[in-house]
């Protein structure tokens, strides 16, 4: 059987004000999160590192629910189940938001450790002889080489969790995924509404990667 289908261009441009109407939504939830996650992940990354093994034991049981659960069933657990816990509503913004902040802090976290550990533990003694504090060695010598290595790996998370915005049209977030889904609802144009949908995340991630490119050539990431 000879199966055949046309691809509209027409269709496809005319879906692409209104999946425009989504970004705002999709980098809300995405950089608000990520901000979030990455305080978060600096704390829970520093933590691991501790003498304590009671906050690392804490650090390290955090970073396995968050790395071993779909970040789909975390948005659902803080919109649906949490709620039930609190007493109260969230609205899907912030469970969004929340969710993104909470998972991607896990992997940060995994980050910022192992950026912290790839620094030569002479550093630290040099700074410790040249009369600094160990808070301060850290602040002034290992944290700023530390950061520039982890900026690459950082910078993934951050595409990785803008990808991770297109599950929550689940609990109604008007994102990309979810605009496009109402659009594709009255027009039924689902080829070329999909088709733009991927593009507008082709373009914000491939302009996440252009600009850390830009930081790789002009050294200030890596070693």
């Amino acid at each position: 059987m000879d199966v055949q289908f046309q691809f509209d261009w027409h269709a496809a441009f005319a879906s692409l004000p209104y999946l425009l109407e989504g970004i705002p939504w999709t980098l809300a939830i995405s950089f608000g999160g990520l901000a979030i996650g990455f305080v978060l992940g600096i704390l829970f990354g520093l933590l691991s590192l501790s003498p304590s093994r009671l906050l690392r034991w804490a650090a390290t049981a955090y970073i396995e629910i968050f790395r071993g659960t779909p970040v789909l069933v975390q948005v659902l657990f803080i919109f649906y189940g949490l709620p039930q816990i609190i007493g109260g509503p969230i609205d899907a913004l912030t469970a969004g938001i929340a969710a993104i902040a909470l998972n991607s802090a896990a992997y940060i976290s995994e980050i910022v450790r192992g950026g912290v550990q790839s620094i030569a533990r002479g550093q630290r003694e040099a700074g410790l002889s040249l009369g600094l504090s160990t808070p301060q060695t850290f602040r002034y010598i290992i944290w700023p080489q530390a950061l520039r290595r982890m900026i690459p790996a950082l910078g993934n998370q951050g595409i990785v969790s803008i990808k991770d915005t297109s599950l929550f049209s689940v609990i109604g977030v008007g994102e990309l995924v979810r605009q496009g889904q109402i659009y594709i609802a009255t027009t039924f144009n689902a080829l070329e509404t999909y088709f733009m949908v991927a593009m507008l995340y082709l373009v914000i991630t491939m302009s996440l990667s252009f600009a850390l490119r830009m930081l790789e050539r002009r050294g200030l990431v890596g070693q």
